[in-house]
């Protein structure tokens, strides 16, 4: 059972922060289909509880310093984020590479840590960023230790880059590969001249959560590679030892 208001409000907040612009009261009513009046005054809600933020005319919409302060609390308040912050910040010095830590949320992988290589030739993911699981390593590696984890790869895949695999079967055989050697790799299938390794963290049962490394190509030579993955290793051996003392 749901409530309607309350869904129309999760809806918009949900359309407004995929969105890389601001939108018109058009836009969203193209977008969702709800009455024009009802829509606006849900905005005008959301605009003084400040989830919404308006323009100086009011008539283009964005999201607000609300969710910010929601979702900053979601990551204060989270155990994996808190007891693996201080293991990104010695994985990210050890190898000096941008390390992540994400999370499955239904089929696709939520970024809840970065750390940034000192490289300036480096790659940046804001935390929030939401891509399908089976078109990365962090999500391939999730998949390929979950019983349900072909189930969450679609019959016709939709890639990220020029190099993504659309090919359903090649993204299964990815992930027995990534079941067997213990780690998942990838290369400019999600960003064009990076690459990336991922290691599942196995606290829970099913899995949900990962660590990568994001490499520009330029310097992941097999010897890095392999540094790499037995330093993503090492720091899941550690934080899943911490989250189940």
């Amino acid at each position: 059972m749901t409530v309607k208001s309350a869904d129309r409000t999760i809806e918009v907040l949900e359309v407004l922060a995929r969105s890389t612009t601001s939108l018109s009261l058009a836009d969203l009513h193209e977008e969702l289909g709800y009455p024009k009046s009802s829509l606006y005054t849900l905005l005008q809600t959301l605009v003084a509880r400040r989830w919404v933020e308006t323009d100086m005319r009011g008539g283009l919409y964005r999201i607000g310093v609300g969710a910010l302060l929601a979702g900053t609390s979601y990551l204060d308040r989270d155990p994996v984020a808190r007891v693996a912050a201080p293991v990104l910040e010695e994985v990210r010095t050890e190898v000096n590479e941008t390390v992540h830590l994400a999370r499955l949320d239904g089929a696709s992988i939520v970024y809840l840590a970065s750390r940034e290589s000192q490289h300036h030739l480096r790659t940046v993911s804001r935390v929030g960023r939401r891509l399908p699981a089976y078109a990365t390593a962090l999500g391939r590696a999730i998949l390929a230790n979950r019983p349900d984890g072909a189930d969450l790869v679609p019959k016709h895949p939709e890639v990220l880059s020029p190099k993504g695999i659309a090919d359903r079967d090649t993204i299964l055989a990815e992930l027995e590969l990534a079941s067997a050697r213990g780690y998942s790799a990838e290369s400019e299938q999600t960003n064009p001249g990076l690459g990336c390794r991922a290691v599942v963290l196995g606290y829970n049962d099913p899995v949900t959560d990962a660590l990568s490394c994001s490499v520009p190509l330029a310097r992941l030579d097999e010897q890095h590679g392999e540094k790499i993955v037995n330093t993503l290793l090492d720091a899941s051996r550690r934080i899943t030892d911490l989250l189940m003392r």
